[in-house]
């Protein structure tokens, strides 16, 4: 059964729609979120097909999905937002770390995958990285899902106007590709174990190599190299 939120907590900030077949979870999740400063749940769902409801009803800027919901896994629920064009921005909120399972549900259209396990900022962390024209991978399987050697295959590929990108190191295509998923400085020093300063740096490098300054023109970049699916 759905549930709404009344009043002005419903018009204010960013605008969410929970969908989980786990009351306790969606209950827990409504509360932290609510508890949030600027964001807002604006319905709940426990079922795909409510959720779909509710995303056309309330037009909200990110919906939380869980990925096994009964009636409809997320990444078909995710093929039916990008069937009808909702500007709904969708976040896999799942137990499942499958490489071929993330793979799948970024190509359908979620912008956000965030493990169920992990601590409740990474998915806060999500909600406002989709929000900006970017995308989030849970930190804990984000350096599983890196393939180096992929992206040294990639890093001179030609831009959208053909011209060919300086080649990029390993190490700062690595951080790149991090930062246009939405980790911080702080979380990528964790994955590869480098120092934020490096981070930092490497940051630097790239941006100036390919003459970007902004995160969107970094995603943009991304996107190009095939590292993120399109949204």
């Amino acid at each position: 059964m759905d549930e709404t939120a009344s009043g002005t907590s419903a018009e204010t900030g960013i605008r969410i729609v929970l969908a989980d077949d786990h009351p306790a979870i969606l209950a827990g999740l409504r509360s932290v979120i609510d508890g949030t400063d600027g964001m807002r749940v604006v319905a709940v769902a426990s079922t795909g097909s409510q959720a779909l409801r509710l995303m056309q009803e309330f037009g909200p800027s990110v919906a939380v999905i869980d990925i096994a919901m009964p009636d409809m896994t997320g990444v078909v629920l995710a093929r039916k937002v990008a069937a009808l064009a909702l500007p709904t921005r969708l976040i896999a909120l799942t137990a499942h770390n499958d490489r071929t399972l993330v793979q799948t549900a970024f190509e359908a259209g979620v912008r956000g995958y965030v493990l169920k396990g992990s601590p409740i900022d990474h998915l806060l962390h999500a909600i406002r990285a989709v929000t900006t024209e970017g995308f989030y991978l849970d930190p804990t399987i984000a350096g599983q899902l890196f393939d180096p050697r992929a992206a040294q295959g990639r890093r001179r590929a030609p831009t959208e106007d053909g011209a060919i990108q300086p080649a990029l190191t390993q190490r700062e295509s690595e951080v790149i590709r991090l930062v246009a998923l939405g980790h911080t400085n702080k979380e990528i020093s964790g994955q590869i174990n480098v120092t934020t300063k490096s981070i930092e740096t490497y940051k630097m490098r790239a941006c100036d190599k390919l003459g970007i300054r902004t995160r969107a023109q970094i995603v943009r970049y991304a996107r190009l190299q095939g590292w993120l699916a399109e949204p």
